[in-house]
C-alpha cells in the first residue's frame, strides 16, 4: 500500500463493489478467470485469508491449487517459485513470515504475485478489505478520524491501513503501550496517544488490533491484564467516540482483551462486513491483475 497511489486505490475499491454484485447472483460465476490458474503458497497458515482467495477465484472461474503443504516441504522459495512457472501457474498469493518476501518473488517469476503478508511489513489485501467496509459504511475518507488501539508494532495490516488512509485524506491517531506504538509514525504527522478515552475522542472509526500471544511479548508487555484494563475497547471506552462511530477487528477477536464481549456483540462492531468485503476486494485484484 506505501507504493500504490490514492488513484489506484479508490479503483480497486471501486471494482470490488462491482465484484460484489456478481455475488450476489444465484450462479455465482464469472468468466474473467477462466483458463488461468491460482496457486496458494501459505508459509503461515490462515483459514480465513485462504479461504477468501480461493472462494474469489472461484467466483472468477480459475483452477485453484493449494501447495502450501508442498511449499514448507520444499523450503526455497526461489526454488517453489520456479516449479510453479515451469508448471504454468498465472497468480501466486503468498503469505510468508519474511518481509519483502512477495516482493522478491515477483522479481524471480512470470506469474503475478499477490501479497496476503509478509512478515511483519504489510498485509495489502487485508487493508483493502477494512477500507471498502469503512467506505460502504462512511461514505468515504476526507477528514474522517480512525483510531488505531493496541499492538501497533507487530501489525502489518496496520501499516497497509496507515499507508493508504493518509493518502486518503483520513485523520489518523495511534494508541497503545508505549513499547508497541513506534514513534517513527509521528513523523508522518500522525498523532500517538496513550491514553485510550483521548485516542478515541471523536472517532468515527476504531480499528481494534489482534494481540499476539501473551508469552509472545516478553518485557514488551507486563500482561494481558494491565493491558486490557488500559486499552480493551469495551463501552466506557466507546462512549468517548461518536455515536454513530464503528469498531473493526480483522478477527478472530480476543474478547475481554482486544475487545469486550458486550462491544463485540453490538452493531456497531463489524465483522461479517469484512469478511464479505475481502472477497470481493479479492476478486477485484485478480480482476485489475489480467
Amino acid at each position: 500500500m506505501s507504493d500504490v497511489s490514492r488513484e489506484e486505490i479508490l479503483m480497486i475499491l471501486k471494482t470490488a463493489e462491482s465484484m460484489k454484485f456478481v455475488m450476489k447472483q444465484k450462479n455465482k460465476k464469472a468468466p474473467h478467470l477462466q483458463g488461468k490458474t491460482v496457486i496458494l503458497l501459505f508459509y503461515e497458515q490462515s483459514i480465513r485469508a485462504s479461504l477468501s482467495y480461493q472462494m474469489a477465484a472461484a467466483y472468477l472461474s480459475a483452477h485453484v491449487a493449494d501447495m502450501s503443504f508442498d511449499a514448507e516441504r520444499v523450503g526455497d522459495l526461489s526454488e517453489m517459485g520456479q516449479i510453479i512457472d515451469q508448471m504454468g501457474g498465472d497468480f501466486i498469493i503468498i503469505r510468508h513470515t519474511m518481509s519483502g518476501s512477495a516482493k522478491w518473488l515477483a522479481q524471480q517469476v512470470k506469474a503475478r504475485v499477490i501479497n496476503a503478508g509478509d512478515g511483519f511489513n504489510e498485509n495489502p489485501s487485508q487493508s483493502l478489505l477494512d477500507l471498502m467496509t469503512i467506505k460502504t459504511l462512511k461514505g468515504g475518507f476526507e477528514g474522517l478520524k480512525i483510531t488505531f488501539v493496541g499492538d501497533v508494532l507487530h501489525s502489518r495490516v496496520t501499516r497497509s491501513n496507515i499507508w493508504a488512509l493518509m493518502k486518503l485524506g483520513a485523520d489518523l491517531t495511534l494508541a497503545g503501550p508505549p513499547t508497541l506504538v513506534p514513534d517513527e509514525w509521528s513523523s508522518y504527522g500522525i498523532k500517538i496517544l496513550y491514553d485510550a478515552a483521548e485516542a478515541v475522542s471523536g472517532a468515527d472509526v476504531i480499528m481494534a488490533l489482534r494481540m499476539r500471544g501473551e508469552h509472545e511479548y516478553g518485557s514488551l508487555l507486563s500482561s494481558y491484564n494491565e493491558y486490557k484494563s488500559f486499552f480493551e475497547v469495551d463501552e466506557n471506552i466507546l462512549r468517548y467516540a461518536k455515536k454513530d462511530a464503528i469498531v473493526i477487528h480483522p478477527g478472530p477477536i480476543n474478547r475481554g482483551i482486544e475487545v469486550s464481549a458486550h462491544v463485540a456483540e453490538s452493531n456497531q462492531c463489524i465483522v461479517d462486513d469484512l469478511i464479505a468485503n475481502g472477497v470481493a476486494v479479492r476478486m477485484a485484484l485478480f480482476y485489475l491483475l489480467t
